[in-house]
């Protein structure tokens, strides 16, 4: 009984004096924890979302101001061959280029896909996208396109 306290003798009953908490009330605590999680974590995971877009749109304006460098510095923009990658290495057959004009290799997008890059393109002179989420064109919510038209 070495956990154990007895109270004074009080007639002839000794009580021992516990602590801890009971099931009862373990139960309760966990109870709204859950109701807790269940209210929060729908509000949190849907600004993990909204953050990953607000990402993509923000890479996405760099690598258009990065490409109207590249056009100022060449008097085009680069073909669809050459790509996103021209920002960062001199094409073969460009001697007006005077980059990189990006301080790093071109991102991938928020989740991990390569940029789209389209010359000509299909909503303005160049496109510059993503997929979204589900990697698809197309779509919405998480999984819309987004890009240098919106």
């Amino acid at each position: 009984m070495s956990r154990l306290r007895l109270l004074p003798q009080v007639g002839k009953d000794y009580r021992p004096l516990t602590r801890g908490f009971t099931l009862l009330e373990l139960l309760v605590v966990l109870v709204i924890l859950g109701l807790l999680a269940g209210y929060v974590a729908p509000k949190y995971f849907s600004q993990v979302g909204k953050s990953e877009v607000k990402t993509a749109r923000a890479q996405i304006d760099a690598l258009e101001k990065a490409l109207d460098q590249y056009r100022i510095d060449t008097g085009r923009y680069p073909n669809a061959e050459q790509g996103l990658a021209a920002l960062n290495a001199r094409p073969v057959d460009e001697p007006r280029w005077n980059g990189p004009y990006l301080k790093k290799s071109v991102p991938n997008d928020p989740w991990g896909k390569p940029y789209q890059y389209r010359n000509p393109g299909e909503r303005g002179e160049i496109d510059v996208f993503s997929f979204g989420r589900d990697g698809q064109p197309g779509g919405d919510g998480d999984g819309a396109d987004i890009g240098n038209w919106q």
